[in-house]
């Protein structure tokens, strides 16, 4: 539905039939950016949205002339990673190993060779990303502050975070084990947003800026030098992140790899892999107009464009696959969508609750301190059916999975 408010200059376009599904605070942040001299056509509110850091999360628009990076976030290039096996779930499921079920023993591999939360690697990984970096610290130099960050990026990439990145195995609808991991740049992607939000405001405040301190939504130019350094960092952020999710997929498919072949006496087929941001902004052309295209927690989804929409740990997920809306800025959900906050969900659900409720499923969790699981429950999110019966004129789903395993910080 648009909505036209009578204090703001252009209208927003939400994926939701009712706007109380949206909390005030993200419906006032939504405001603010309708607010911006530089909004192309309207903002974008998909139906998982809700509050985030100036703007909100599972929010779009698209700017003229300039870039927000606090309307890309402080993960920047955070996306999924989705790949299919031929093997059969139940078969895991039922083989016993000398670390439990075949599924245990996967999500036990995980735990040993995934670095979560703050933890890294001991030693200087493989990374292409940093490399090429290091071949073009001219593009980079200028920012002092920042290039410690490139050195550091060798001893975090193929590592998970915290929050709500996680790593699963998924059945499929056809019975079928899924890999499906969630992640991003890790420090190097909050470093470079906090960094070009401080000069953006910097140079809004020298230069008298319209847009009020309060929005949180300093803006650069992209034709100035800042705004150019700011796209350069982003672009290193996103390989970064690419990078980071793919090599941890390749240790997830090594895992599955190993219990399949010892305990099930059988080779591991891997489908056709999916790997897609879902925080950054790029360049496009949307109405007969140039312009930047800013998705915090939304995917990209032109006609035939594939993605991965996950729900909570221990509900269901959807591979779609775009249709072009122009509406959205050819964008969709990124997930389900919080419904709670994290100190609310802990307020709301208790650790034996949840653990109770994964039990019941058949979900085996791999978590070191499960003190604040409740932070990422599956009641602490929006209904994910819901959200995409809200986005039917946006994606076409494909593929439907269930979470049977996860790793979560």
């Amino acid at each position: 539905m648009f909505v036209n408010f009578e204090n703001t200059k252009y209208p927003i376009k939400i994926w939701l039939e009712n706007i109380n599904k949206i909390e005030d605070s993200c419906l006032e942040q939504a405001q603010h950016l309708a607010n911006l001299p530089f909004i192309h056509k309207w903002v974008a509110l998909m139906p998982d949205t809700h509050t985030g850091r100036g703007m909100p999360i599972g929010g779009v628009i698209a700017t003229k002339g300039v870039i927000v990076p606090n309307a890309v976030g402080v993960d920047i290039g955070c996306g999924m990673n989705f790949i299919d096996t031929d093997i059969d779930v139940a078969d895991v499921k039922e083989v016993m190993t000398g670390n439990g079920t075949g599924v245990q023993a996967i999500v036990g591999s995980f735990m040993r060779n995934i670095p979560v939360n703050t933890a890294r690697h001991k030693e200087p990984q493989e990374c292409k990303t940093i490399d090429n970096a290091m071949k073009e610290l001219d593009k980079y130099h200028s920012e002092l502050e920042l290039m410690p960050l490139l050195a550091d990026g060798y001893f975090q990439v193929g590592t998970l975070g915290g929050g709500n990145h996680f790593v699963e195995l998924q059945e499929d609808d056809k019975g079928k084990l899924c890999i499906m991991i969630h992640s991003g740049s890790r420090h190097l992607g909050k470093a470079i947003c906090d960094y070009f939000t401080k000069e953006a405001a910097r140079l809004n405040e020298m230069y008298y800026s319209s847009v009020p301190a309060e929005y949180k939504l300093p803006f650069l130019p992209v034709d100035s030098k800042e705004g150019k350094q700011y796209i350069n960092w982003m672009k290193l952020a996103m390989d970064y992140a690419f990078e980071n999710r793919a090599r941890m997929m390749e240790v997830a498919k090594s895992s599955v790899e190993e219990v399949v072949n010892k305990y099930l006496d059988r080779s591991v087929t891997f489908g056709q892999e999916i790997n897609c941001h879902h925080n950054y902004a790029a360049l496009e052309n949307h109405f007969g107009q140039n312009v930047w295209v800013h998705r915090k927690g939304a995917n990209r989804a032109r006609v035939g464009d594939l993605a991965v929409i996950p729900g909570a740990m221990g509900s269901y997920s959807y591979v779609v696959e775009g249709l072009g809306n122009p509406d959205s800025f050819t964008s969709s959900s990124h997930g389900a969508g919080r419904a709670y906050s994290r100190s609310g969900a802990m307020n709301a659900f208790t650790t034996e609750e949840v653990m109770r409720d994964l039990k019941e499923q058949g979900v085996i969790l791999g978590k070191a301190k499960k003190n604040d699981v409740a932070e990422e429950c599956r009641f602490a999110y929006k209904n994910i059916d819901e959200v995409m019966e809200q986005q039917s004129d946006l994606v076409r789903p494909i593929r439907r999975m269930k979470t049977i395993g996860v790793l979560k910080g």
